[in-house]
């Protein structure tokens, strides 16, 4: 049970502008739906082009106050961001269970516990932006230094799957390097974002510095991305909807940060430890219904621990339980609706022709999104479970023979987010770490992440970081400032350029 209610609490709106709760004016309407049960939550108007231009307008007039604070002023702002979203913690949980399906003590002990830890982590990082030192460059006459600056308005776009720590990874390294911003979540989880910025107002954070628009398609999230006041635009989610970023942003010339698709490869090899891996690729895979960008979806096992790898996993994954998202004894829980999970479960359809479906395979007969945790075995490198990104509780197992062969399967897909190396043997686990090309690869572990550290993908998982402070300066723009230092210097110059005049 829960105590969250979202009716009571967005009464007044699903946008936040300027500080408070307003109506969407784009005309239309949508609807939350719990994905456990499939009750309707709420019900509210949808952000159209005005309120998308409310809102940029805000976050300029804010920028102008917010830019000027010193990094001291932001730093306090943000430490009190962190204390109020700790003292919400329990109703961000709920909210963020509720509008997801994802089990509460994931939202308990994941989610909640790292956007606080990300916001405290910004809040020390806004008093550290670094540059070159000062200095002579040029034999004495001029002295060069480099500011790092605020750059503006940043409009950027979330995704549903963590909703609040998606919030937390745009908006956080933004404001503390004195930008404002404007952020549009999925219609389909809106509440957490919203809940996070009246936060952010709570802490002192001025009015307009974190703006919410709740919006879908063309109306909110690439008018936000075109409008010629916002200059960079930070995106996570699809590769395809990724594309279509791009060219939009392109248009205004806007920095570009985009965090995109991932099909991660779990390389086992043969002296691996095959208990852990196997409790890792569960884990890994099955992690927010495996809906997660990072999560385990293509495990490589060297062919000597292949067949107990494939029992293994079936084995555990029996043993998954899947029910009431609140019940803290629940494991796993829905898809985020009934069509992600139709789309899942086409997918294991279709891999029947060419593969075998070792358990799972099917949805729970439940009002809820419920598919069960899914194994297949014996897919082609080319076939489409392993190409495609499934986005639900399914692990794709395949065999290979050497190091080198279980490097270059892992490579072999148009993704670079994540990956994950199972071995004793450290000179292995180098080799994979350095070979396999993705933005993260863990050694005998898949998932954890940390606000130290930087998340961000290659190839077609898109360009940029999130969290650590390679995000934070993002979120800034370099000035190269030079002084002359002698009038004989200046005359000297000016001779090269207009001879004796």
């Amino acid at each position: 049970m829960h105590t969250f209610q979202a009716r009571d609490r967005f009464a007044d709106g699903a946008q936040y502008i300027a500080g408070r709760l307003t109506q969407g004016t784009s005309g239309r309407t949508h609807a939350v739906v719990d994905p456990a049960t499939g009750d309707e939550v709420l019900t509210y108007g949808l952000a159209g082009a005005k309120d998308v231009d409310d809102a940029v307008a805000a976050a300029a007039e804010a920028y102008v106050g917010w830019s000027a604070a010193s990094p001291g002023e932001r730093s306090d702002a943000m430490h009190r961001f962190a204390a109020e979203l700790s003292a919400r913690a329990e109703d961000l949980a709920q909210a963020e269970s509720l509008q997801c399906g994802k089990p509460i003590k994931l939202s308990r002990e994941f989610d909640v516990p790292g956007t606080i830890d990300n916001t405290a982590f910004f809040a020390g990082a806004a008093r550290h932006l670094q540059g070159q030192s000062a200095g002579e460059y040029d034999g004495g006459d001029h002295t060069s230094y480099v500011r790092r600056e605020p750059i503006g308005v940043v409009g950027s776009i979330a995704p549903w799957n963590y909703p609040l720590q998606m919030a937390a990874w745009k908006v956080l390294p933004a404001i503390a390097a004195g930008n404002t911003i404007v952020l549009k979540p999925s219609e389909l989880t809106p509440f957490t974002s919203l809940m996070f910025a009246q936060a952010a107002t709570a802490a002192g954070i001025p009015d307009g510095v974190v703006n919410i628009v709740t919006g879908a398609g063309r109306d909110a999230g690439e008018h936000l991305v075109g409008h010629p006041d916002v200059v960079m635009t930070s995106f996570t989610g699809s590769t395809g909807v990724g594309k279509r970023v791009a060219e939009v942003a392109t248009a205004t010339v806007k920095r570009l940060h985009l965090e995109l698709g991932g099909k991660a490869p779990f390389v086992v090899f043969d002296d691996a430890d095959l208990e852990a891996a196997v409790h890792g690729a569960v884990a890994g895979a099955l992690i927010n219904s495996g809906q997660d960008c990072t999560a385990a979806t293509r495990a490589y096992v060297q062919r000597p621990l292949y067949d107990a790898f494939v029992a293994g996993v079936a084995d555990l994954m029996a043993t998954v339980r899947l029910g009431d998202p609140f019940d803290p004894a629940t494991d796993l829980g829905p898809l985020i609706s009934h069509a992600h999970r139709d789309r899942v479960a086409a997918f294991v359809d279709r891999a029947r022709s060419y593969a075998r479906v070792v358990t799972g395979g099917e949805a729970l007969d439940h009002p809820g999104a419920y598919y069960k945790p899914t194994l297949i075995a014996d897919a082609a490198q080319d076939s489409e479970a392993v190409q495609a990104e499934i986005f639900g509780p399914v692990l794709v197992v395949l065999p290979f023979d050497s190091d080198a062969d279980g490097i270059r399967l892992a490579n072999d897909t148009p993704y670079g987010l994540a990956a994950s190396a199972w071995t004793r043997d450290v000179f292995r686990a180098n080799r994979a770490t350095r070979e396999i090309k993705a933005g993260c690869v863990w050694v005998n572990d898949h998932i954890p992440i940390l606000s130290e550290m930087p998340h961000g993908g290659y190839k077609a998982s898109g360009y940029g970081k999130d969290m650590s402070a390679y995000s934070f300066e993002e979120y800034t723009q370099i000035k190269h400032v030079m002084f002359d230092n002698t009038a004989v210097a200046r005359k000297d110059w000016h001779r090269t350029i207009f001879g004796d005049r």
